[in-house]
C-alpha cells in the first residue's frame, strides 16, 4: 500500500511554505502523493492552484484531489483544461479524486443550484474524456498515460459506485478502516456488475496531528474545518490520530482492508510535521 501525505491548504492560516516548502520535503522523505480537500465558502487554498505550485517544485511524487468538489467547476472544457494542464506541466503525476460534495453553501457562493449536483457530476464525467482526447481543439494533451489524468470517484451511494466503476475506481471520504472495507466490496461489485476486469483502484483518508499540541492543533483547523457538522465535529477532531502508535495502527488497518493508496491529512500547515509523520510511517 502507498502512503501519502495531505498538503495542508484547508488549514487556516496555510501560506507558501505550507505548500512550496512542504511539498519538496514530502518528496525528499518519500511520500507517494501529495493529497488536497476541496471548499469554496472556507479560507482554504483552491485545490488545482496548490497542486500547479506543488508541480513547480517537485519531479516524481504524484498529486491527488481527495476529494474536489467537481460540479463547482461549471465550465467542463475550462475544468478539462485546467487539469489537462497541470497534468501536462508535472509529466502525467495528476490523478483526480472527484465527488458532487455536500456543503450547499458552497454552491450558493458559485451561483449554482445545490440539488441538480448529480446530475451536473454526471453530465461532466460524461464529457471529460473527449475534451481530454483534443475535442474541439482543446489542449495541451495530458501526459499520463492512457491520455487523461486517474480519476476516482468518492461518495458511499449507489450511483457513486456506479460512476467509480465508469473511470479508475473509489475513493474513501472517512469512516475509518471498517467504512472502507465495506465500501470496497461495494466499489468491486459495481465494478464487476460493469463488465470490467481486475478490480477498481482505491484510496482512503484519514486525518494526523503530531508535535507539542497535537490536540489543540486538530481542534483549531479539522474542528474549524468541519463544524457544520455541529457536535459531530468534536468525533472528528477525536478521531484524528496523534502519536506515532496510532498511526502505525490505522495504516497496518487500511493495509489489511486491501486500500492500494492512504492519504495523512495535516491539522498543521508547519512543515515539520511532513517529517514527524516520515518518521513514523515510512
Amino acid at each position: 500500500m502507498d502512503i501519502g501525505i495531505g498538503l495542508p491548504n484547508a488549514v487556516r492560516g496555510v501560506g507558501r511554505e505550507g505548500i512550496v516548502d512542504w511539498a519538496r520535503r514530502a518528496e525528499a522523505a518519500g511520500f507517494s502523493t501529495l493529497g488536497t480537500l476541496d471548499r469554496i465558502a472556507y479560507p482554504n487554498y483552491e485545490p488545482l492552484i496548490a497542486l500547479a505550485a506543488a508541480a513547480a517544485v517537485t519531479e516524481r511524487i504524484r498529486f491527488l484531489t481527495d476529494i474536489l468538489i467537481a460540479p463547482l467547476r461549471a465550465n467542463t472544457a475550462l475544468f478539462a483544461k485546467q487539469t489537462a494542464t497541470i497534468d501536462h506541466l508535472s509529466g502525467g503525476r495528476l490523478g483526480l479524486g472527484l465527488a458532487p460534495g455536500g456543503r450547499e453553501d458552497d454552491y450558493t457562493l458559485s451561483g449554482l443550484d445545490f440539488h441538480r449536483r448529480g446530475r451536473d457530476f454526471d453530465a461532466m464525467l460524461e464529457a471529460l474524456p473527449g475534451l481530454w482526447a483534443g475535442e474541439g481543439g482543446l489542449g495541451p494533451a495530458p501526459a499520463s498515460p492512457g491520455g487523461r489524468p486517474r480519476v476516482l470517484i468518492g461518495g458511499t451511494s449507489d450511483v457513486a459506485y456506479r460512476r467509480a466503476a465508469r473511470y479508475d475506481g473509489w475513493t474513501a471520504g472517512g469512516g475509518g478502516p471498517d467504512g472502507f472495507a465495506q465500501g470496497r466490496e461495494r466499489a468491486v461489485a459495481a465494478w464487476k456488475e460493469a463488465g470490467r476486469e481486475g478490480e477498481p483502484q482505491t484510496a482512503a483518508l484519514f486525518y494526523f496531528s503530531l508535535g507539542d499540541d497535537p490536540e489543540g492543533a486538530a481542534r483549531r483547523s479539522i474542528g474549524a474545518y468541519y463544524s457544520f457538522l455541529g457536535e459531530y465535529a468534536d468525533r472528528v477532531v477525536e478521531s484524528t490520530v496523534k502519536d506515532a502508535d496510532g498511526l502505525r495502527a490505522i495504516i497496518a488497518a487500511y493495509e489489511e482492508a486491501r486500500c492500494d493508496e492512504v492519504i495523512c491529512f495535516p491539522a498543521s500547515a508547519d512543515p515539520a510535521q511532513v517529517d514527524l509523520l516520515a518518521a513514523a510511517v515510512l
